[in-house]
């Protein structure tokens, strides 16, 4: 479905080591519907052979050490193909531990410069089809800044936000390029008018880069702009490219219109694929509801299909995109956040009976489109 800087698949019986973070509040629920998906299309296709590894890193982690993950923790990391994330935070801390001692890092460490977020209502009547590209290791994330004079009147907070052409060109490069793919167009977001530095930069190598792709429309917008219209024009937007704050604030604008952040999956990778990729739901811990059994695992689950593509099998990560359009189409399969009442283990559930009523009926003149119920 999408792409992910490989254009091979993997060699039949290839062995792909996966580590699993299940993290705080509902994170090991979704991501434990995340697993079971996984499991079914392992029984279906025995050549995918994945090894897992569960790391308890989080907030209790940091209760019990003083850090959210152990000071080997990058080095632990690096020998994985892929990390499967469910959420990080916790109400007891300080909104930035968990932030910065746990999922900043591994997009850092890893230079994963690329962070996909699909806005894809599981709909067909919704016109929201579009791709987030944000650019996923400089911007306003770098962690650069200061406190000066804390404590007196004149304290004052001082935070760094940098782009680099070389950074600002590899992320506008890779979208082009996915433009391209899915025969789509490339809309750049900034805020050049008021940015005059870092925005103006960004808009100078757009336009470079987008030289190089001559058969892909090109657009920009300002940032304002573009939330306004991806609320009354959404089908104004195909692939968008943006950086790192507007991103994160666009991407979930995007989800909100598609239903609720319990619908979005995201991927961090590097195209290079030298270093682990990245899969996470984009919701947060939701403490709120944590342990309830009524969490949206959707998210996660096309997380973890997005994590079959990177790894190389296409294919199932379209049949699981197409599985889980399919049980949400079933009123009794949706969660509580779309104004159903299926608890979390019965829209996963769901998503795999149609996972394997996909596979028994491929190939054989059946409409996929239409299971019988």
């Amino acid at each position: 479905m999408f792409w992910y800087g490989n254009d091979q698949s993997p060699t039949p019986g290839s062995k792909h080591r996966i580590a699993v973070i299940p993290g705080d509040g509902v994170g090991p629920e979704v991501v434990d519907a995340g697993l079971k998906v996984l499991a079914s299309v392992r029984r279906l296709d025995p050549q995918i052979k994945l090894t897992l590894d569960t790391y308890p890193w989080g907030s209790q982690y940091y209760r019990d050490y003083g850090e959210m993950m152990p000071p080997d923790g990058m080095s632990i990391l690096r020998s994985y193909d892929a990390i499967y994330f469910g959420a990080v935070g916790d109400p007891d801390l300080p909104l930035n531990i968990p932030v910065w001692g746990l999922i900043l890092p591994m997009r850092q460490a890893f230079d994963l410069f690329v962070n996909l977020r699909p806005i894809m209502s599981m709909d067909e009547t919704s016109r929201m089809r579009m791709v987030i590209v944000r650019e996923n290791t400089e911007g306003e994330y770098l962690g650069q800044g200061a406190r000066l004079y804390p404590g007196t009147a004149r304290e004052s907070a001082l935070q760094l936000s940098s782009y680099s052409r070389e950074g600002v060109a590899r992320v506008q490069r890779y979208a082009f390029k996915l433009a391209e793919r899915l025969n789509m167009s490339c809309t750049s977001v900034t805020k050049s008018n008021a940015l005059n530095y870092t925005g103006v930069l960004w808009d100078e190598v757009f336009r470079e880069v987008g030289q190089e792709h001559p058969d892909v429309e090109a657009s920009s917008i300002l940032v304002d702009a573009a939330a306004a219209a991806m609320v009354t024009l959404p089908e104004r937007f195909q692939v968008m490219v943006t950086g790192n704050l507007f991103g994160g604030i666009l991407s979930d604008l995007g989800a909100g219109l598609i239903g609720g952040l319990g619908l979005a999956p995201s991927a961090n990778f590097n195209p290079e694929h030298r270093v682990p990729g990245l899969f996470e739901p984009v919701h947060g811990s939701a403490p709120d509801i944590a342990g309830e059994g009524v969490a949206n695992p959707i998210g996660a689950i096309l997380s973890a299909a997005m994590m079959f593509g990177y790894l190389g099998y296409v294919e199932r990560e379209d049949r699981i995109f197409a599985a889980v359009k399919r049980a949400l189409a079933r009123p009794e399969s949706r969660p509580r956040d779309l104004g159903g009442t299926a608890r979390t283990e019965e829209v996963t559930e769901a998503v795999i009976d149609a996972l394997l009523w996909s596979v028994a009926n491929t190939n054989v003149g059946v409409d996929e489109s239409e299971p019988s119920h």
